[in-house]
């Protein structure tokens, strides 16, 4: 707005630099918020991994267990 007002090459060129300023973080805001959204939906998918996760852990825990000791038999000689 300054170029039209001050009708010179100075001021049309910072009137082009701060239109293009204005644009670029536009752009940027822009990719700002598809990235936060591509990483709330990361976010949530791990969420639901982590959780599976832990049922499947739950579940295999006790198969992880050592046997419990089986009582020794007695063998006794036998004569004859």
């Amino acid at each position: 707005m300054a170029a039209m007002v001050l009708n010179s090459p100075q001021a049309v060129t910072m009137s082009v630099y701060v239109v293009r300023a204005f644009a670029q973080t536009r752009e940027q805001l822009a990719t700002n918020a598809a990235i936060l959204k591509r990483l709330a939906e990361i976010d949530r998918t791990l969420l639901e991994h982590d959780q599976s996760l832990r049922t499947i852990w739950t579940r295999l825990k006790p198969l992880l267990a050592p046997l419990p000791a089986l009582p020794k038999k007695c063998f006794a000689k036998r004569s004859g």
